[in-house]
């Protein structure tokens, strides 16, 4: 599994002390992993947006694209 380089990414933030340090949606206390743990399950877009207040769509749709090119860059040949 490839280890995404989120310091990378604009949309999300590492605070010390805000949710043990994990990587979260910028300006959020949620985590990143929770989005795409939800979105494993099942959970649509919407239902992340009327599940955790202050999700911003556009920020969402961004950190998912961020890590879809991450992952397509890692499976690239080189």
């Amino acid at each position: 599994m490839a280890v995404l380089d989120w310091s990378r990414c604009p949309d999300v933030e590492q605070l010390p002390g805000t949710v043990s340090g994990a990587w979260v949606l910028r300006g959020t206390r949620v985590p990143v992993a929770t989005i795409f743990e939800n979105l494993e399950a099942g959970a649509s877009l919407d239902d992340l947006l009327n599940w955790y207040e202050g999700l911003d769509k556009k920020q969402v749709q961004a950190v998912i694209e961020f890590a879809a090119r991450s992952l397509d860059l890692a499976a690239s040949p080189r």
